[in-house]
């Protein structure tokens, strides 16, 4: 019996890419983790979520472990749509829904907009596990550059006119992450912002915005796509992830609400509500714009701390975008194939994640890689780069 035969064709098509997650390395005991997209370990609240869900089983038995939760549950997605209002976001009940993470959030966002006809336009370099869940849908991505400024409009524009001349697709959607961006670190200007949302009016796309680093800040933040958008076409995707703890797996979408609506209908179920409870119980006393503050603090000083090792240990030849917050560097080591770099790197007790696998064309990303400095401590970060130095300079 032939097993495989029972797949859909879109499944069949899905397994021939590569295996989700084949882009983390596997890390030897006592690895600097300079790939790890991570919070730091001393900035997740253990104690007080420990304490959230004991007051929340004492306060409510057995509720939260029922298949609906716990009414704190409304009150989640009040705080969230709060949160949002303060950063320019001005959503109502029926715009927003919570998801399992981003992830959840990305993948369901490809469901009700792709399919093998549909054309997707990403950013190059983008986030990894967003160009998987769309290549499990379409084979028709195109991709539009990064510079230190974000994405590249003018090339976006080109793109887009080259494409309405020759009779081709627009894409379905656009999916950015202008915000400290996954892996570059850069963020948009504010002027190719406004020129995005031009574009999408004109060509009559989508944008779906990542914003998963958005509050992490070392200086004045950015402006949300979505508080921008007065005409609907921006679907913001957020999660507590990044500032919270990524186990919780608390994320949303905030569109319209016809958009909202075709997620629900495919989400069902799919929650955790206990985690869902729990999360509302912890947000209910926080000062969470004192949290962020303190987080924002953390990850400038070893942001700082990478850069200067960088600077410091690695060759003329080398170079990399300075973040303005988030938690990432992205380097170029020209003439260096940082996939078999990673190997030598590991043996010395490095890791990092090799750019290929940032963009669609693998070999585009060959001399890049992406560094974290959110997980390692000050102190392993300047170690770990110094390893990786004398690496680079034998290479």
């Amino acid at each position: 019996m032939n097993l495989e035969s029972f797949f859909s064709e879109k499944i069949s098509s899905a397994l021939k890419n590569d295996p989700p997650g084949a882009w983390m390395p596997n890390l030897p005991a006592g690895c600097i983790r300079l790939s790890s997209g991570h919070p730091d370990p001393e900035v997740v609240p253990a104690t007080e979520l420990k304490k959230a869900v004991a007051t929340l089983i004492e306060e409510e038995k057995d509720l939260p472990l029922h298949y609906t939760g716990s009414p704190r549950i409304e009150g989640l997605k009040k705080l969230i749509l709060k949160r949002l209002s303060e950063r320019g976001m001005m959503i109502n009940e029926t715009e927003l829904i919570i998801t399992s993470g981003a992830c959840q959030a990305i993948d369901l966002i490809a469901r009700i907009f792709l399919d093998s006809d549909a054309v997707v336009a990403v950013e190059s370099p983008t986030y990894m596990e967003a160009l998987e869940v769309f290549q499990n849908y379409t084979k028709q991505i195109i991709s539009v550059p990064v510079d230190e400024r974000g994405l590249l409009t003018e090339q976006l524009e080109a793109l887009l006119v080259e494409r309405k001349r020759d009779g081709l697709a627009i894409p379905r959607f656009l999916y950015t992450i202008p915000t400290f961006q996954n892996p570059t670190g850069t963020t948009m200007t504010k002027e190719r912002r406004k020129h995005l949302l031009q574009l999408a009016a004109e060509f009559d796309f989508l944008i779906v915005e990542d914003d998963a680093y958005g509050e992490l800040s070392f200086s004045e933040p950015s402006v949300p796509l979505k508080a921008m958008d007065s005409s609907g076409r921006v679907l913001h995707v957020g999660s507590l992830s990044k500032v919270v703890a990524p186990g919780m797996r608390i994320g949303w979408v905030a569109g319209a609400s016809e958009f909202i609506h075709a997620l629900s209908w495919f989400k069902k179920d799919l929650d955790h509500p206990f985690a869902q409870s729990s999360m509302a119980a912890y947000l209910e006393n926080l000062d969470f714009e004192k949290q962020l503050d303190s987080l924002r603090d953390i990850y400038r000083r070893k942001c700082t701390a990478m850069v200067r090792s960088l600077a410091e240990f690695l060759p003329d030849s080398v170079t990399w975008y300075v973040p303005d917050g988030g938690y990432f560097v992205w380097v170029k080591i020209p003439g260096v194939d940082t996939s078999e770099l990673l190997t030598q790197a590991l043996e010395q007790g490095v890791s990092f994640i090799p750019g290929k696998y940032f963009f669609l064309e693998p070999e585009d990303g060959a001399e890049y890689l992406r560094l974290s400095f959110s997980y390692a401590n000050e102190e392993q970060i300047e170690k770990g780069i110094r390893r990786l130095g004398q690496l680079v300079s034998v290479n």
